[in-house]
């Protein structure tokens, strides 16, 4: 059983700073894509950033610039470093891994709330 454990979201002013992290457990073998989500009230989930096995990147273009994902592979840990946060930027988080263990899955953290006030 794989499980990914978020940590780090809360309230900061617009202009401030968090840092997300998830940490997989269970039997893995290895973990190939990692990636932070986020979703607000009455929209849909978007891709905010991803890191590939071979720590490629991408954001999305609204947090290009002022967020960087990074990955341990040694703690099987994702990272969301978020600087200049604008209220936008207020949703759930919930970071996603593709994990390698009895078999492969995609699996969810359970979502931390990000809430950056005015």
């Amino acid at each position: 059983q794989v499980q990914l454990v978020e940590s780090g979201g809360g309230l900061v002013q617009a202009g401030g700073s968090l840092r997300l992290s998830c940490a997989a457990s269970g039997s893995i073998f290895s973990i190939n894509a990692m990636g932070w989500y986020r979703q607000a009230p009455g929209k849909q989930r978007e891709l905010v950033a991803r890191i590939t096995s071979g720590s490629s990147t991408n954001y999305a273009d609204s947090v290009k610039g002022r967020f960087t994902i990074s990955r341990d592979n040694a703690k099987n840990t994702v990272y969301l470093q978020m600087n200049s946060l604008k209220p936008e930027d207020t949703a759930v988080y919930y970071c996603n891994m593709v994990v390698v263990a009895a078999y492969v899955g995609n699996y969810w953290g359970q979502g931390t709330q990000v809430t950056v006030s005015s």
